[in-house]
């Protein structure tokens, strides 16, 4: 059956949708050991992800209680990183036009993957379709493996023996990198990674992270200000304002049209 005329096959629809959720999900074993590691309970760490469930967030925040940060600091760097997914919801209520009674649910399912594979979709019942597979698939994994990631990790005892300390930034630098395309988008994680770094022995833990965050605007202005004067020597340079390359005519002259044959200029 095909989601409308001209659209995907429902069952083409599910297998991409159940292909996202099901490889982002079993990272969610990732988030149970670091967050077990970081100090948090069996208890805190599954309520984590039942109500926030936003993969960077929670790693951002378990990070850096991990690292011995203020929890307000570590709050602030998980709000601002979950802060897009407002905006993700603003395209998403065009294309779901959900009933208003189902929205605040629909709304713990915006995220970047469930975002990503409905704005991938022709029509709106496959919109509809992909967004529901991808959000129910990955939050029922996701929790479940955060279950059993806590659980193994308080069964080993000491996660930092095993090295499952870096099982977290594993798995967001793996999520990151492929979405990194452009020029501008791996200039920002760069610059990103130089004030994280840079900051990290002379800042509280989870400061450099929120100022990691001016990157963003920081490039955008520059690359903002280079393409503007790249527009302004290219219009400069141009001989009366004519663009490159354009031929800039005869010399100004005494105009000639020939013998006057008519005989009224006599």
């Amino acid at each position: 059956m095909r989601s409308e005329e001209h659209g995907k096959p429902d069952r083409a629809v599910v297998r991409d949708a159940l292909g996202v959720g099901v490889a982002v999900g079993l990272s969610g074993f990732a988030f149970g050991v670091t967050s077990a590691g970081s100090g948090l309970t069996l208890l805190q760490t599954c309520a984590l992800s039942l109500l926030v469930f936003t993969g960077a967030s929670q790693f951002a925040l378990v990070g850096a209680l991990a690292a011995g940060g203020n929890p307000l600091t570590a709050a602030a760097g998980a709000f601002f990183l979950g802060v897009r997914n407002a905006f993700y919801g603003l395209r998403l209520s065009q294309l779901l036009a959900l009933p208003r009674a189902v929205r605040p649910f629909a709304a713990q399912w915006v995220i970047d993957e469930t975002t990503a594979v409905a704005l991938a979709q022709p029509t709106r019942r496959s919109v509809r379709l992909g967004f529901t597979v991808t959000g129910l698939s990955l939050y029922v994994l996701w929790n479940l493996t955060t279950l059993l990631g806590a659980a193994g990790a308080q069964a080993i005892g000491d996660t930092d023996a095993w090295g499952l300390d870096a099982a977290g930034p594993a798995v967001f630098l793996a999520l990151l990198a492929p979405m990194l395309k452009t020029t501008t988008e791996r200039a920002v994680a760069g610059l990103a990674v130089l004030l994280g770094l840079g900051l990290l022995p002379v800042l509280p833990a989870g400061v450099p992270v929120l100022v990691a965050a001016l990157s963003a605007p920081a490039v955008l202005y520059l690359t903002g200000r280079r393409r503007a004067d790249a527009a302004h020597d290219t219009s400069a340079g141009a001989p009366d304002g004519t663009a490159p390359g354009t031929p800039a005519g005869p010399p100004a002259g005494p105009r000639n049209d020939g013998p006057d044959v008519s005989g009224e200029g006599r």
